[in-house]
């Protein structure tokens, strides 16, 4: 006796077969979705970085308008921290206040690690200011009367530079092995009996006309309003220990966005706005 076919198994048969081919479908549908947003996350470009940089105010402020539309081209957002004087961009570095700061040279640097124990390193020069001589009153150094009254920076690194200065134009003479950091105390010699006056690097241009003569930083006399006329002498370029440079907080040089910011600075472009920003005073390091 034959059988007659089970159409209900068959049914269910078949409706199990439907079921198994949609759930397939289903899934393969979700996987390509996956792997859709995945490829586009992979593709997409990372949120641009910003960075805060401290930098001394004035015409600095200038300059890095410029540096920072080069590197919002390559991905990385500059903000300036702006301070009034130089003993506030490595502390605030020190702390995290900021990422990195561009205002100082190599001397400064290492007697600010000695003295306050600072994690700092740099990881890029930016520009070198020869330090001058400035004066009212006479137009050469030579023309300096005796007791004649020099202003000179009171910080350690900018004060021995304006010593060196002073006895490289024969109006002085340093102890032998004085170096970079050379104070008064250091002068051996002094046959016009100069009066040799510390002051502030952010005063010291300003009261020119209280001086016979100063030794102003190039960024600082143009901030007090003096003009490269009045300038009666400046350290040589040659084997200059005081270029400036971008630092940040030793352990992040290698940090992706420091690169990018050094070359937001290390440019043509940055190179042209320096030259008219600063009158030909400031000049690149890199």
């Amino acid at each position: 006796m034959t059988r007659a076919p089970n159409r209900a198994g068959r049914a269910s048969t078949e409706a199990a077969i439907e079921k198994c081919v949609c759930r397939s479908i289903f899934l393969l549908a979700l996987a390509s979705t996956l792997a859709f947003f995945t490829l586009t996350l992979l593709a997409a470009p990372a949120a641009a970085a910003t960075v805060r940089v401290g930098i001394i105010g004035g015409e600095d402020e200038d300059l890095w308008k410029v540096v920072a539309a080069q590197a919002v081209a390559n991905g990385l957002t500059i903000k300036t921290v702006v301070f009034n004087d130089y003993t506030q961009p490595n502390e605030a570095l020190e702390r995290g206040d900021v990422d990195a700061n561009a205002f100082q040279h190599k001397p400064y640097l290492d007697n600010q690690i000695r003295t306050r124990g600072y994690h700092i390193t740099p990881v890029g020069f930016t520009a070198v200011w020869p330090i001058g001589l400035y004066s009212h009153k006479v137009h050469s150094p030579a023309d300096l009367p005796k007791g004649a009254i020099i202003g000179v920076p009171n910080d350690p690194s900018n004060e021995g530079r304006a010593l060196i200065l002073l006895q490289r134009l024969g109006l002085i003479e340093l102890r032998d092995g004085a170096g970079i950091l050379a104070t008064t105390a250091d002068i051996v010699d002094n046959p016009k009996g100069l009066v040799i006056k510390e002051l502030d690097a952010g005063v010291v241009g300003r009261v020119i006309d209280d001086l016979s003569a100063a030794v102003v930083n190039t960024d600082w006399a143009l901030k007090s309003g003096l003009r490269v006329e009045d300038r009666i002498a400046q350290e040589p370029l040659v084997d200059n220990p005081y270029r400036n440079f971008i630092a940040v907080k030793t352990g992040r040089e290698n940090e992706p966005w420091v690169r990018t910011l050094v070359g937001a600075y290390q440019n043509d472009v940055v190179k042209d706005a320096l030259t008219k920003i600063f009158h030909g005073t400031g000049l690149p390091a890199w």
